[in-house]
Parts: structure tokens; C-alpha cells; sequence
């Protein structure tokens, strides 16, 4: 009898706990469900978007939907296309390699040499001022600093070192390089401070007690250490110098190039497929440079 009344009871117990292991099965997958849906909607779909848009064919009044590789021929086969990749890329190279050596020693300073975290936080939120005002504000206030007759022209001319205004100091690759150094700097600084932060201190001490100096504790402790923050730092200069447009047409006076300001000439001119197209290529080169940094560096020890 006892036997009897047992088996009921198990049975019942059975579909109870296999709801327990279907839900806690499915729970994952619902929590994750909303940014599921906001990244499918604002970031995978409008590439998807993109990709098949740049099939399409186009004449100056309206785009055809179609099949064709034309608009990545035209991509792929124009010297003056891959002309002006270089010329991103140049600038991407030269900007990323400024942003790295200013931002490390400006995240050094802050994180080794500033001993409270209170003054810390104060310098290191002085930095981000300039960001209250927008990219293009911060970028036409070099004008009349670099220009002809401005501030360093003026000063220069009247103290005699040169006999004449400067020619190259705006409207030229120096211009657009300064001007990308100081917007995307923050970028570099913000990442290599948080990891440098991180650092056990007690490391750099027992460095030290072992008789190293100065720049062998910074070459064989603090710089492998700051590698996950450098990468982080790397990717976000890196892709915001391809994507700029704005700063290369403004501070270049028209006399240089990117591939940004040909999509962006190219949309004016209602070739949206040639843009499609070239968008398409720019994202796989910076995929393809992003897959590069995070196969040198593990940056999930940032994360």
C-alpha cells in the first residue's frame, strides 16, 4: 500500500521539475531578447540594408533594384579609389600612432603620478570639457589659430623667425592631422587609464625591490599591462578617423581626400548604390583591421 502511494506522488513530481528545467532554459534567451531586437533593428538591418542596396544599379534620377557587381567594379578597378583608401588609411596610421603616445603618457600622469583618486577624477574630467561643444566647433576653432593671418602666423612674422606667413600651417594633410589628434585623443586616454587603473601597485613596488628602473618597470610591467586598454583605444580612433568626413573636407580646404567625403560626395550626387558599395568595402577593411588588433591583444581582460 505504501508502495502505491508513492509512485503518484513521484509522477507528479516529475512534470513539475521538467517545467522548472524548461524555463530556466528559456530564461537566457528572454533576457537577452530586447537588445536582440534593438541591435537586429538599428545595426544588423541597416547593414543588411546597405549590402543590397549596393547591388542595385542607379542613373542621376533614381536607383533600379538589380543585381550587379558594377558599382564594386567601379570600387575595385579606379586608381583614384584606391588612391584615396591610402590616403585614409595614411591618415588613420598617422593619427592613431599620435593619439597612442599622447594619450598613454596623459593616462600615465593621471594614474602614477597623481596619488588621490579625487584629483584624479578632476583632471581626468578636465579633459573631457572640450567635448561639451560639438566636433565641428572644436574643429573650425583651429582656423584662426593656423590661418594666414592667424595667431601663430602673426606671432612668428612679428618676432621675426619667418619673413612670411606659413603657407601649409591650414588647408593641408598638417591641419586635418591636428585637427583629428585633438578630437580623438579622448578616445585613446579613456580606455589606457581605466586599465592602468586596474594595475596592482604592488607589482610596480616589487619591481622596483628587484632593482629595476624607471623605464625598465614601464617597459616590462605597466606597458604589457596597459595592452588591453591601448587595443580598446586603438579600435576607437581607428574607425572614427576611416568614418570623418567633416574634419578632412573643412580643415584640407578640398585639397585631400577620404573615403568618407567620396561616399558622402556621392550620396549628393544621388549615387546611393556607389556609396552602398563603398560603404560595404570600408566596413570589411575596418572588420578586417579590428580582427587584426583583437588576434594581438585580448581585450576581454578589459572587458
Amino acid at each position: 500500500m505504501t508502495v502505491a502511494l508513492k509512485r503518484p506522488a513521484i509522477a507528479a513530481a516529475k512534470p513539475a521539475r521538467r517545467r522548472r528545467l524548461s524555463l530556466s532554459a528559456i530564461t537566457p534567451y528572454l533576457q537577452s531578447a530586447p537588445l536582440a531586437i534593438i541591435l537586429g533593428a538599428f545595426l544588423l538591418l541597416p547593414i543588411i540594408m546597405i549590402v543590397v542596396v549596393s547591388f542595385w544599379d542607379y542613373d542621376f534620377a533614381a536607383m533600379y533594384p538589380d543585381l550587379l557587381t558594377t558599382n564594386y567594379s567601379d570600387v575595385l578597378g579606379s586608381w583614384v579609389t584606391w588612391k584615396t583608401y591610402l590616403n585614409t588609411i595614411k591618415f588613420a596610421a598617422i593619427v592613431w600612432a599620435l593619439t597612442l603616445f599622447i594619450g598613454f603618457w596623459v593616462a600615465y600622469f593621471l594614474a602614477f603620478h597623481i596619488r588621490t583618486t579625487a584629483m584624479q577624477m578632476v583632471l581626468f574630467l578636465v579633459c573631457t570639457v572640450p567635448f561639451l561643444t560639438s566636433n565641428i566647433i572644436r574643429m573650425i576653432s583651429w582656423i584662426p589659430v593656423l590661418g594666414r593671418n592667424g595667431l601663430i602666423n602673426s606671432t612668428l612674422v612679428q618676432l621675426g623667425l619667418v619673413p612670411k606667413p606659413i603657407e601649409w600651417l591650414l588647408y593641408s594633410e598638417f591641419a586635418v592631422v591636428l585637427a583629428m589628434v585633438h578630437l580623438y585623443t579622448l578616445f585613446m586616454v579613456t580606455p589606457i587609464f581605466n586599465t592602468l587603473m586596474r594595475i596592482d601597485k604592488s607589482l610596480v613596488e616589487a619591481a622596483r625591490d628587484a632593482g629595476a628602473s624607471g623605464w625598465q618597470v614601464l617597459w616590462n610591467v605597466i606597458i604589457p599591462l596597459a595592452k588591453p586598454g591601448m587595443a580598446i583605444g586603438t579600435i576607437f580612433v581607428v574607425t572614427l578617423v576611416m568614418a570623418d568626413f567633416s574634419t578632412v573636407q573643412v580643415m584640407s580646404g578640398g585639397q585631400s581626400a577620404s573615403v568618407a567625403l567620396m561616399m558622402k560626395n556621392q550620396m549628393s550626387l544621388l549615387q546611393y548604390p556607389a556609396a552602398a558599395a563603398n560603404a560595404v568595402v570600408l566596413l570589411v577593411l575596418v572588420l578586417l583591421m579590428v580582427a587584426g588588433i583583437l588576434r594581438i591583444v585580448d581585450i576581454r581582460k578589459e572587458l
